[in-house]
């Protein structure tokens, strides 16, 4: 199925904007360090004047929902919503690890994928990933935070992708493990199929509904006396 969508994310250090449009894809993708915010609507604006369509010409919008930088999946989830409540649009929310996984897929042709991003704190925001009979990077195991330490995948023959093993490269077996030197971060682009798939199944929910996923909700911090 041909879709007309609106892909963006903001949730590391790079942003990244891609649009489907009648059978093109467009993109842009920069490693920008805390200039997300400034940056990424006059990229949507430019994209779609390059396309030559405006919001309201699309199917709906996909939106990287996280796991990164708190501060970078507010800023891309408040954003989508805002453009979707503007022009009327559904939403799919996509992970971040899970785009990486899909343009390894794509760009490698693996079928069993680590991903990785460095969660700061000694940690790792963790998931992987098997390709499908459609070619869409799916969960093997559900996606979490691990400290580097307890790291234990049963992959074999797979790619590693993000900057987890940048950050902390001697925690996978190298003999079963080759680490993408090029796939650091998550790109647009790679959202699309994943959106288009999720679309199709009828997972697309209302602007309002849209959230973010930030995986370390569940992270125990100390508690204070009389609090809960």
């Amino acid at each position: 199925m041909s879709m007309n969508l609106l892909a963006l994310d903001a949730s590391t250090e790079a942003l990244s904007v891609a649009l489907q449009f009648n059978g093109n894809v467009f993109s842009f993708f920069e490693v920008c360090p805390q200039q997300h915010s400034q940056k990424i609507l006059p990229t949507v604006d430019s994209l779609l004047k390059e396309a030559g369509c405006s919001l309201k010409d699309l199917d709906g919008i996909v939106f990287g929902r996280g796991p990164g930088s708190f501060t970078g999946v507010r800023i891309g989830v408040s954003i989508a919503q805002g453009l979707a409540f503007a022009s009327n649009l559904t939403l799919v929310g996509v992970s971040t690890l899970q785009a990486m996984a899909q343009q390894a897929i794509e760009e490698n042709n693996v079928t069993e994928v680590i991903a990785g991003i460095d969660a700061r704190m000694d940690e790792i925001y963790f998931c992987e990933y098997r390709k499908d009979e459609n070619g869409i990077a799916i969960e093997a195991y559900n996606e979490g935070v691990i400290r580097p330490e307890f790291m234990n995948t049963q992959q074999q023959n797979s790619m590693a992708v993000g900057t987890a093993w940048q950050t902390y490269p001697n925690v996978l077996d190298a003999e079963n493990v080759s680490i993408s030197e090029a796939i650091l971060y998550p790109d647009a682009r790679f959202m699309l199929p994943i959106g288009i798939a999720a679309f199709e199944q009828g997972l697309a929910v209302a602007p309002a509904d849209a959230q973010p996923h930030y995986v370390r909700d569940t992270v125990t911090w100390k508690k204070l006396p009389g609090r809960e």
